[in-house]
């Protein structure tokens, strides 16, 4: 993989950047469904790890109670904490969560990746779920964003996400031969709930994936595989 320049950039790129997303978008809608299915209709605690303007608590279900940390948060709320979590670890008081969620993330993270990792796997109660999505760099036709700074192939990301928890099941996001969402209405909706992952076309054509995890030995482990 091809090695990237390793700058973190800080609030006044992100707050701009962020309104990018200030509205529902595909990936988004999509990992609320799973979400919605995981939480299965139960309180549960739910910590947004890089929020940016917390648009998925409003697709969630009622029962979900949602917490968002950011480093740029732009309308300021009890559940929301702006903080550099590069910089200082990822928390939210002294709470612990049900459901700890990361997408568009790990991208951003360069060395302190598995730093990360051991502070989420801190955060989850004994039969929590870590759910988070990363880019396939594998992707045949691979778009770089120039703001990434940690770009791995998928197997390279897998192995290091294993050595803190357990990846019970991992599927694409979306199958493109771009490397983009869809933005074609019966495109969008055809990918919407299809949740398989193709050994063959994944690595080429997958633009990113969504893995679902537990913590090594919970009772959880393994049951969404």
């Amino acid at each position: 993989m091809q090695e990237v320049s390793e700058k973190y950039y800080k609030r006044d790129l992100w707050i701009r950047e962020n309104l990018n997303y200030a509205q529902p978008h595909y990936r988004l809608e999509k990992s609320a469904h799973i979400i919605n299915r995981i939480a299965q209709g139960k309180e549960c605690d739910l910590l947004d790890v890089g929020c940016g303007p917390a648009i998925l608590q409003n697709l969630l279900d009622k029962k979900i109670h949602y917490y968002g940390i950011d480093l740029a948060i732009h309308n300021p709320a009890p559940n929301l904490i702006q903080r550099d979590f590069v910089e200082t670890p990822i928390k939210f008081e002294d709470k612990k969560f049900d459901i700890v969620v990361a997408q568009g993330v790990f991208e951003y993270i360069g060395k302190f990746q598995e730093e990360k990792f051991a502070e989420i796997q801190r955060l989850l109660n004994e039969d929590g779920i870590f759910f988070l999505s990363y880019v396939n760099f594998d992707h045949v036709h691979l778009l770089k964003y120039h703001l990434y700074n940690n770009m791995q192939s998928f197997k390279e990301f897998h192995k290091s996400l294993s050595r803190f928890f357990h990846v019970d099941r991992f599927s694409p996001t979306s199958y493109h031969w771009h490397h983009h969402e869809p933005n074609r209405r019966i495109l969008r909706d055809m990918q919407m709930h299809f949740n398989v992952n193709i050994p063959v076309l994944g690595p080429m054509f997958a633009v990113e994936y969504f893995f679902i995890c537990s913590l090594p030995g919970s009772k959880k482990a393994g049951s969404r595989a």
